[in-house]
């Protein structure tokens, strides 16, 4: 079955970015691995880079890059290895999952969380958590986010203070919180790449099963590179044309059509410890409903 130009024409723009497989993996894992069980056997994520063409030696060089930084841990049988997510970034990786695919919240308190961070040797991973969760900096230790979002571990030693959005200064303080203008381009040039891939599914055509999976997988990597910075603001904070709406939208309906062939690869190529891997939890049907 041949590649269809829309997906092809996504692949060579993941070509001629710098390397990104360590991000890739991250999503492999997060997306269509933890849903089944968590595991998976090295020759899996091989053969879907290969079908990608990335070299097996870029992929295990990425593979030991996560492994040291302690996002993965492997556990060898025999002469294979297998991964999972590893507990130290566990909390920061529901955080985001939900950031992706749960809809935004729809009740809003005109309240906002405000932590102060201090110059102590942890600021950089302090900063780097927040901005992951979704947190916005107007000025250098100073972080705001709705209220209700979650505080990674990293920042638990932040102090912490409920300011209100109701007044001009407090709504000053949240449009110079967030890059909006660059995440709306950001969500415009998603839309561009990814809307002729749903043109042609409109089309009722058909994709083989691993260029479903590729599609899937490459559709929430650029996705997530623009959703984990958009703070999900309320409908009053943002501006009239926002285009995260839309762009939601148009993830969502590519998921939904790509979901069932893509899981049909991992059914015949995804192997854990165990064997095959198990079927994905009900949670996958219920990605990106409003």
């Amino acid at each position: 079955m041949p590649q269809p130009a829309a997906l092809s024409r996504i692949i060579n723009q993941l070509k001629r970015e710098p390397s990104r497989t360590g991000s890739i993996v991250i999503t492999v894992f997060g997306d269509a691995i933890v849903p089944r069980g968590g595991s998976v056997w090295l020759g899996t994520l091989l053969a879907f880079f290969e079908a990608l063409d990335i070299d097996s030696g870029v992929v295990r060089t990425a593979m030991s890059r996560l492994a040291a930084d302690g996002w993965l841990t492997r556990e060898k049988v025999g002469r294979n290895s297998f991964y999972r997510l590893a507990e130290k970034g566990r909390e920061t990786f529901e955080a985001a999952t939900k950031h992706i695919y749960d809809p935004p919240p729809s009740d809003w308190s005109g309240r906002f969380e405000l932590l102060l961070i201090g110059n102590g040797e942890d600021r950089d991973a302090s900063r780097e958590a927040l901005k992951n969760a979704g947190f916005g900096s107007p000025l250098p230790g100073v972080w705001v986010a709705p209220s209700g979002v979650p505080i990674p571990q990293e920042a638990s030693r932040a102090i912490r203070l409920e300011v209100s959005a109701e007044d001009d200064s407090g709504r000053r303080l949240l449009r110079e919180s967030w890059p909006l203008d660059r995440t709306a381009d950001a969500y415009l040039k998603f839309m561009k790449m990814f809307s002729p891939l749903r043109d042609w599914i409109g089309r009722r055509e058909q994709l083989a099963d691993i260029d479903a999976f590729i599609a899937r997988i490459l559709l929430i990597h650029y996705y997530r590179r623009v959703v984990l910075r958009d703070p999900l603001l309320p409908t009053e904070l943002l501006p009239p044309d926002w285009p995260g709406r839309a762009a939601r939208e148009l993830c969502g309906d590519i998921y939904r059509a790509l979901l069932s062939s893509s899981e049909q690869w991992l059914d015949q190529y995804g192997t854990n410890e165990a064997g095959a891997l198990p079927q994905a939890r009900a949670v996958l049907a219920h990605r990106f409903e409003d």
